[in-house]
């Protein structure tokens, strides 16, 4: 979908429609990634913190593929976290998995007392720039 200078991507989940939003929109030199979570192609959950955190990134990072970016581009992360020390503990112990320089990456973790699915650890939002 492209509005306004604006070129918005989605999953095809049925929450995309059911609450109306994007997955992630660029605008500019600029793309925005909603909260992603730790589903596959059909929207099923990974078991765990570590497998749902790999399978978020899993989706960030082909979000980005769709604007020809990659993990490269990321400036800023925010996660939300059920359990702020297993997330801590995943991020940390994967981190240049997710990142060849995570230190380049300005990263903000947020306990949170729920999420948008049952069963959902972990959610986390992105801001990439060319």
């Amino acid at each position: 979908m492209v509005q306004e200078n604006k070129k918005a991507e989605g999953f095809g989940m049925p929450w995309e429609d059911i609450y109306g939003y994007a997955q992630a929109v660029k605008k500019g030199n600029t793309v925005w990634i909603s909260g992603q979570l730790g589903h596959n192609k059909k929207g099923e959950l990974a078991e765990g913190m570590e497998a749902q955190m790999k399978q978020t990134y899993a989706n960030i990072k082909e979000l980005l593929s769709r604007y020809d970016m990659t993990m490269e581009n990321v400036v800023e992360e925010v996660i939300y976290a059920m359990d702020m020390t297993m997330a801590f503990e995943a991020r940390k112990n994967f981190k240049t998995e997710f990142y060849d320089n995570p230190e380049a990456v300005a990263s903000t973790m947020v306990g949170v007392s729920g999420l948008a699915l049952p069963g959902q650890l972990v959610e986390i939002k992105i801001v990439a720039t060319v």
